[in-house]
């Protein structure tokens, strides 16, 4: 079988945390905090999880004035893009890589994290695409999973975030991703009933395959340097 060009087969170890739902800005901090902490020899990381309705406004035209939306929160993060919305049965993706160890820039590990979510896809027989200049997977006109990283130290941290099975009504008080009218969907409404627990698990073994790790370890359901 040919490996797609854009992926390597690196067999590397990877840790898992699955810590259930989290408010978002101790995970951001968390992050942040295991990332400058982190040296040559550090496992990657994925940390799969949900979060309670928050918007997080990425570094892309940002005025820092907003505080809610519709009494839900606004968060200013570091990642790259516009705003989006967070919320429960939404699935998150945190991806902790040592770029620099595996000399991938910040272009693979989009086009990795695309395809991961385009597989889940299809093999429920839903065809998704990428959009150039638009990182993130459309299913039809409409966005199903949101993209924003940021590389510090040579090292990834931010990720993706799947609609599964969610309220999407906070998505059209804002602009997603900072294309107003963008639409969106989620995998309930293109027929795929599951939770955010079973979309994990098929997300995760995407994530595996395309990002060239070995099995994933659990490595606690708590975040480093957050709350227990």
């Amino acid at each position: 079988m040919t490996r797609p060009a854009h992926q390597s087969i690196l067999n590397e170890e990877v840790l898992l945390r699955l810590p259930g739902r989290v408010d978002y800005l101790p995970t951001f901090r968390a992050m942040q905090n295991f990332t400058t902490a982190r040296t040559p020899d550090t496992p990657d990381e994925i940390w799969l999880l949900e979060h309670p309705p928050v918007f997080t406004m990425g570094l892309k035209g940002r005025c820092g004035t907003l505080t809610h939306v519709h009494d839900i929160p606004v968060v200013y993060t570091d990642r790259g893009g516009d705003m989006t919305y967070h919320g429960p049965g939404q699935l998150v993706a945190y991806i902790l890589m040592d770029m620099n160890r595996r000399g991938w820039g910040a272009k693979h590990l989009v086009t990795a994290l695309e395809q991961a979510v385009i597989n889940l896809l299809a093999a429920h027989h839903i065809r998704a695409e990428r959009r150039a200049g638009a990182p993130g997977v459309y299913a039809g006109e409409a966005k199903i999973a949101a993209l924003g990283l940021r590389v510090r130290q040579g090292a990834s941290y931010h990720g993706l975030a799947l609609n599964v099975d969610m309220d999407l009504t906070p998505f059209s008080y804002i602009a997603p991703c900072g294309y107003p009218g963008q639409p969106v969907t989620q995998l309930a409404d293109l027929g795929v009933r599951q939770n955010t627990a079973t979309a994990g698990r098929n997300l995760l073994e995407e994530l595996v395959r395309e990002l060239g790790y070995t099995v994933p370890i659990q490595a606690s359901n708590h975040l480093p340097f957050g709350p227990e």
